[in-house]
């Protein structure tokens, strides 16, 4: 089993395309944990030239890796009139390996409170969010939580201002900086 966890892509196809080609090329299913493509190309917020959300539902659409999305704040229908790939609200929900995965973008969910109390009534052994565009990796009681952080080097909120994604593999779980490929995170299972 090889599940990719990407979130907070905002339409920047490239760093897409940089994860998939990198990190998940071999994966049976990549889960994303919302904002996907951002209100199209009238968003006024983009920087940068790889910003595309036309072309970024494109290659969605035609990945041989399934993709399985959760609603962000900045995903509309609009949005989905684009993608072929359905954005479930207000969770996605993926069984893999033994473990209950659920994904969730986050922005409703603020608190860790909130966020374990969330996770044990659904009974997920890994809560997957975003939104806040930084990494976080840990276990809290029965259940693992994962922020894969952000792809788009013009919206990360981590310190040191990398990119990353998620590997959930039989080991473990890992996050990676999405340029230079080390591990920043990691926890075994």
């Amino acid at each position: 089993m090889k599940i990719g966890i990407i979130s907070d892509t905002h339409g920047y196809v490239d760093r897409v395309a940089l994860a998939i080609e990198k990190f998940f090329s071999d994966a049976d299913l990549i889960l994303h944990a919302g904002d996907v493509l951002y209100h199209g190309p009238n968003n006024p917020n983009y920087k940068g030239d790889d910003y595309n959300p036309k072309a970024l539902a494109n290659m969605i659409n035609a990945s041989k890796i399934p993709f399985v999305i959760a609603r962000g704040n900045g995903d509309s229908e609009v949005d989905q009139l684009v993608l072929k790939v359905p954005i479930q609200a207000p969770y996605a929900y993926a069984f893999a390996g033994g473990k209950r995965i659920v994904v969730n973008h986050g922005h409703l969910i603020p608190t860790n409170a909130d966020k374990d109390e969330t996770a044990a009534h659904l009974h997920a052994d890994i809560f997957i969010t975003g939104h806040i565009h930084t990494t976080i990796l840990e276990k809290r009681g029965e259940t693992i939580f994962l922020n894969p952080g952000t792809v788009s080097p013009y919206l990360t909120n981590r310190p040191d201002k990398r990119t990353s994604v998620a590997v959930i593999d039989d080991a473990g779980i890992k996050i990676f900086d999405l340029d230079t490929g080390e591990v920043l995170m990691s926890l075994n299972f």
